[in-house]
């Protein structure tokens, strides 16, 4: 099945989508992220639920608002691309391999399918990032890959939308990302649940997606999202450890290869090419069994002036 969160005639509702388009809204529902922490990790079947609005009618919104957004680094090919953009060093750090490492990004900057992206104040350097997420429906700690399976509801598409100027100045104190990273995350356009996958999967466990990234039209970036080197579930299970995954937590796979962002062309090409996001400019992300997320670039704010750091004499109490 797949679940849409949208807005028609001044209401938010979330309905079951049909294969033609046809909206199945679920009564008394106005987020998809309460129903799944009511629901005990399953979602309801459409049964008998009357047809609705086609979804070319109201205004989509992200499938659900997340508690938590986990977004990982998955895919080595983008790993070796990013760092020779970044830093112009070679390969893959060593540490990579031992765990699937990720970081915590806004969940309070969720932006949905067709909504505008204002450029994060004060970069020049905006990116997309071409991204699949899995939605937690069942709260779970300390989990086994064979059990986090169980916990995966469904899965949507996740553009991590990437200020690199910023985001380049502030990982030199080696802390992680932070504003370039923190003003925009597009989910969306729906929720798919896992059984509909299961048919992809491949014999190691990875779901067998084709992904496609276009800027205005053009294709940039193509490939499978079973490149992955670590399953949803052992993403999950890591994600578990030692703490709890709860229902509505979306877990990014991180950035695809061969073009799933800019940066990746950057370091491969050592050039800017094709150049950072303006506005203006629309990217349509594909992911097969998912849809098509299309979001435009618009103008952001100036940014709010903060003074550097202050040597402060050093007195002790």
């Amino acid at each position: 099945m797949r679940f849409a969160s949208y807005e028609y005639r001044n209401r938010r509702q979330v309905a079951v989508v049909d294969e033609d388009g046809t909206l199945r809204p679920l009564p008394g529902v106005g987020s998809l992220t309460g129903l799944l922490a009511e629901g005990g990790g399953g979602l309801p079947e459409p049964l008998d639920i009357p047809a609705g609005p086609d979804v070319s009618e109201v205004r989509l919104l992200a499938p659900l608002q997340p508690p938590t957004v986990r977004d990982f680094v998955t895919f080595e090919e983008h790993v070796e691309g990013v760092r020779r953009s970044v830093d112009g060093a070679a390969g893959v750090p060593e540490q990579w391999y031992a765990a699937p490492t990720f970081y915590f990004t806004n969940p309070y900057a969720v932006y949905g399918p067709g909504d505008e992206i204002p450029v994060p104040p004060g970069s020049s350097v905006l990116d997309f990032e071409l991204e699949v997420a899995a939605v937690i429906g069942r709260e779970g700690r300390d989990l086994t890959p064979e059990q986090a399976r169980d916990h995966i509801v469904g899965y949507t598409i996740l553009n991590d939308w990437s200020a690199r100027d910023l985001q380049s100045a502030e990982m030199r104190v080696g802390l992680g990302p932070c504003k370039g990273k923190d003003t925009a995350t597009t989910l969306g356009p729906y929720l798919v649940t896992a059984d509909e996958l299961e048919k992809y999967r491949d014999p190691d466990g990875f779901l067998r997606l084709a992904l496609t990234a276009e800027i205005n039209g053009e294709v940039v970036g193509r490939d499978l999202l079973s490149n992955m080197s670590w399953t949803f579930e052992e993403m999950t299970a890591y994600a578990s450890r030692g703490t709890v995954v709860r229902p509505g937590d979306v877990l990014g796979s991180g950035t695809c290869g061969n073009g799933g962002c800019l940066a990746e062309l950057w370091g491969v090409r050592g050039r800017q090419d094709p150049p950072p996001l303006k506005p203006g400019d629309t990217v349509a992300l594909t992911v097969e069994g998912l849809g098509t997320l299309t979001n435009t670039v618009v103008p952001g704010p100036d940014p709010v002036p903060v003074p550097a750091a202050r040597h402060r004499p050093r007195q002790r109490p």
